[in-house]
Order: C-alpha cells, then structure tokens, then sequence
C-alpha cells in the first residue's frame, strides 16, 4: 500500500486562496496539514478526527488516507470494505495513489471479490497519470496475463515507465524480463545492468537475479553491464 499524501501547497498560494474563499481553504489546508502531522507521529486518533470531516466535505486526500488508516487499522479496526469505500471516492475524483490502490484491494480480494479486470482498469487510470507503483502493477498484468490479455511487451513498456522513475521494483522486472527473454531478445548484460540498480535501491530480490545471471556472464560482459548501469543512474533510469 502507498503512504499518505503530505500537503505541499505553497503558502502564499494558500494566502491566496483563502483571500478568494474567504478563509475556507487556508482552514482546510491549515486542517490537512495537522491531520498529516499527527499521523507521521503516530497519533492516529488526532489524525482521524483531522481527516474524517475533510473527507466528508469531498476532499480526496483525506478520502485517500482514511482508506490507508482503514486499511492498515491505523486509529480505527482494520476493515477493508471501509478501505475500499474512501479509495473509490477518492479514486472517482482522479487520486492516482487512491486509484492505484484499488486495484491492489480488487487485485487481492480485499473488501471486494477478486476481480483482476477491475483491478487492471484501476492500475491503467494511476498509470496514466503517472504513478510508477502503478504503471509497475500494470506491468506485472500484463506479464501474468491478469485481467489483460499476456502481453510482454506491454508489459516491458509499462516496466520501463516505473523504472525509469527509479522505482526499484520495477528496474527488477526489467532485469527479470532481459534474464528470461520476455518482450525483448534474451540479453544477461542488460539484465544485470538492471538488476544492479535495482539492487543499489533496496530491491532484495533483485540481489538474487544479479547473482543468478552473473554465473551465466563472462568476465567482460560483467564489467560491461557494471559500465552501463553507472552510465544509467547518471542519465537518471532514461534511455538505458
């Protein structure tokens, strides 16, 4: 699951705002901001009672993280269907990370029957937008055939989106899709070179991938991939 939003409206934005609305939007603002605060300090009864009437009035950040608090039972008793019902809510109004996790819960079966077609249609909607955890879910459709018609293509491409946002998740597929020759020609350089970024940020599996497809290489064909990944990191995960 994602975490919370964090507010990062510019102060004199909110100024602004609150001049045209008389005061109303600062206030909320003013409101989101603590509700946030209390939560990353672990006060989830503060941030419940911050978020609920923000949520209430249509705000789709709060409606997002009610939906993370009920998801985890973070202040309230973990219950999914209440989970699902502030991410849809948040979700209808374009939340990506809410839309996202919708296709988790649908993916899963959580607070709904397992439904991968809907699942799919909700990660497609965040992906879209841009969301790497998303567009990296999509991939994985995509590549198990879930809700999508199997796909490696697709797949890789939707990999790629996530990865070159450095989602290491994502840079892990890639590695795993060059390592077994799905959607692109079998290539254990450019897996490796993947799966070592990926690895340099904290994806443990993709450690395993490297050290797999390093027994199949070469001694030059290692300092090759170890020469490319240090070119992509510094092109920023971009045309690698």
């Amino acid at each position: 699951m994602e975490k919370l939003l964090s507010c990062q409206n510019p102060l004199i934005y909110r100024l602004i705002l609150a001049l045209l609305l008389g005061g109303v939007g600062l206030s909320a603002s003013a409101d989101f901001d603590e509700a946030v605060a209390a939560y990353e300090r672990g006060d989830y009864a503060t941030a419940l009672r911050e978020f609920q009437p923000l949520a209430e009035q249509g705000d789709a950040r709060a409606q997002y993280n009610l939906g993370v608090m009920y998801a985890e039972g973070e202040g309230v008793l973990e219950d999914d269907k209440a989970a699902m019902q502030w991410y849809r809510r948040a979700a209808e109004q374009g939340n990506a990370k809410a839309q996202n996790n919708l296709g988790v819960m649908y993916r899963e079966g959580q607070g709904v029957p397992q439904d991968y077609k809907a699942a799919a249609q909700w990660y497609r909607r965040a992906a879209e937008q841009g969301n790497a955890v998303a567009q990296s879910n999509l991939g994985q459709m995509y590549h198990k055939g879930e809700g999508v018609p199997q796909d490696y293509k697709a797949a890789m491409q939707w990999y790629r989106r996530a990865a070159e946002q450095g989602f290491a998740v994502a840079q892990g597929m890639l590695g795993l899709m060059y390592a077994q020759g799905q959607g692109v020609p079998k290539d254990y350089v450019h897996a490796h070179m993947w799966a070592n970024i990926a690895a340099s940020g904290g994806n443990k599996i993709a450690v395993e991938l490297r050290n797999i497809v390093e027994k199949l290489m070469t001694p030059s064909q290692i300092a090759e991939a170890q020469k490319l990944a240090r070119e992509c990191v510094r092109k920023a995960y971009r045309d690698c």
